[in-house]
């Protein structure tokens, strides 16, 4: 899974590793982008205001599209989050949880830009 990045490429860690997911370039402050994992997953890659980035999982776990990449970014208590097109709940683009239904959350992976 572990393949060489190219300059200037955003990685996510994976259980079996780094995996390159899109180039940086690819990335525009307040907006989402969405990129395919392994085994089908998906990912929503932002990157924020402060230069950031953040990876959580691109499905809505409350209506199971592949939207979260489309999500309007904001913060609560100085924490990043994105809200859902669709039914508007929040999620932490830190830790994935739902910061308004403690029950629900998405996969977060650490993300790193190199070269």
């Amino acid at each position: 899974m572990t393949a060489p990045a190219a300059p200037g490429s955003v990685q996510l860690l994976l259980p079996g590793g780094w995996f390159t997911a899109c180039p940086v370039g690819a990335l525009e402050p307040g907006r989402g982008v969405a990129v395919l994992l392994p085994e089908d997953a998906q990912a929503a890659l932002f990157l924020d205001s402060a230069g950031a980035v953040h990876a959580i999982g691109n499905i809505d776990p409350f209506t199971g599209a592949a939207v979260l990449s489309h999500g309007l970014l904001g913060s609560a208590a100085g924490r990043p989050y994105v809200a859902s097109p669709l039914l508007k709940q929040r999620f932490d683009l830190a830790t994935g949880r739902c910061l308004d239904d403690e029950a629900a959350s998405v996969p977060a992976y650490p993300a790193r830009v190199v070269g």
